[in-house]
């Protein structure tokens, strides 16, 4: 049995509070939100703070609410509820889908749409126990100076492995952080970074709330998550995909995400340029021909080509690259029939 090491919780009732306890204690802190990945890592002693901030007693960083046409996502709403929320599901069903398919039941109850934004990267050579990796002599993201996937490699290549993220970042999300010089807003292209060890642009702050603008009239949004199995597995690739429709029914802008690849979500643009201008067919019938087909086809070709997985997570890197271009189809067709999410069960 793996035990947790040794540490002071604490529950602060407001964010200043809680970002007290984070100055006050340093390095030696550590946020927890749901837990449901925390706990695990500092079991494995991956983190071990001495004293744990809990963010479970901050009313203000739970719940959805709809502002000017945008949807304000609190960081500590629960996965489960979002999921289940019928205005995300209806301005932002892409979101929705990925919240969904995060783990299994009981996760989703505990973990936070926070958390997950915030998830740490992700690699068969660092999430293990203590033990196993002290045989391998650790890795760079934790305690040594090797990297197992690239050999040679000086830059850690550990995965963005959170599911929200790339759907948030083809919705145009922003972060709202609460720090030491107050609130401040990223773009979430401006949250992840190509570190490995350290793949946010932020330190000493906390995650507030998530800014979802209007989407437009007829837009269709789906992702898509290839995992071993029906539940409880982190990706082995998810797509997150937008297409809103012009006047004339044609896709007037469209965005593609990918995740589980790099240590960040990978935006792929020309895949997404390859989807304007083709007409959103409205019956399944019609999905595979006519111009939407060839757009997708083109689209699917386009990521494939771009995208180059590692062996830094559970699963065949050949095998993970010949389901891009399935993924993409599949959620694709998905979005355009307002259908989805697409995965395995």
């Amino acid at each position: 049995m793996l035990r947790l090491p040794q540490f002071e919780l604490r529950e602060p009732e407001t964010l200043a509070g809680a970002l007290a306890l984070l100055e006050e204690h340093g390095d030696e802190a550590q946020l927890i939100a749901g837990g449901t990945d925390l706990v695990p890592n500092m079991k494995h002693e991956l983190f071990t703070p001495r004293v744990v901030v809990s963010l479970a007693r901050i009313p203000e960083l739970a719940g959805v609410r709809v502002q000017n046409g945008a949807l304000v996502l609190g960081a500590m709403t629960s996965l489960d509820a979002l999921a289940h929320d019928e205005r995300v599901r209806t301005h932002a069903p892409a979101l929705a889908q990925a919240a969904s398919l995060i783990a299994g039941p009981q996760l989703r109850r505990m973990g936070t749409l926070g958390g997950n934004v915030m998830l740490d990267t992700r690699c068969q050579w660092y999430n293990q126990t203590y033990f196993w990796r002290s045989a391998l002599g650790f890795c760079l993201k934790k305690d040594g100076s090797l990297c197992h996937v690239v050999e040679g490699g000086a830059h850690c290549v550990a995965a963005a492995s959170n599911d929200t993220a790339p759907a948030l970042m083809t919705l145009g999300a922003t972060a709202v952080f609460f720090g030491p010089h107050g609130r401040r807003t990223l773009a979430l292209d401006e949250l992840y970074l190509s570190d490995g060890i350290h793949n946010k642009a932020v330190k000493g702050e906390i995650l507030v709330e998530l800014h979802v603008p209007p989407t437009p009239a007829g837009h269709r949004g789906a992702y898509g998550k290839l995992r071993d199995r029906g539940s409880i597995d982190f990706p082995l690739l998810g797509i997150a995909v937008r297409m809103d429709p012009g006047p004339d029914g044609r896709v007037a802008a469209a965005d593609l995400c990918a995740v589980a690849l790099q240590a960040r979500p990978v935006r792929l643009r020309r895949a997404a340029d390859a989807l304007v201008g083709a007409p959103i067919p409205e019956r399944e019938d019609d999905l595979a021909a006519g111009e939407f087909g060839e757009a997708v086809e083109r689209a699917a070709e386009l990521a494939r080509k771009q995208c180059h997985p590692l062996p830094n997570i559970p699963g065949d890197p050949d095998y993970r690259r010949e389901m891009i271009p399935v993924y993409v189809r599949r959620t694709l067709r998905a979005a355009a029939l307002r259908s989805g999410p697409v995965h395995h069960v």
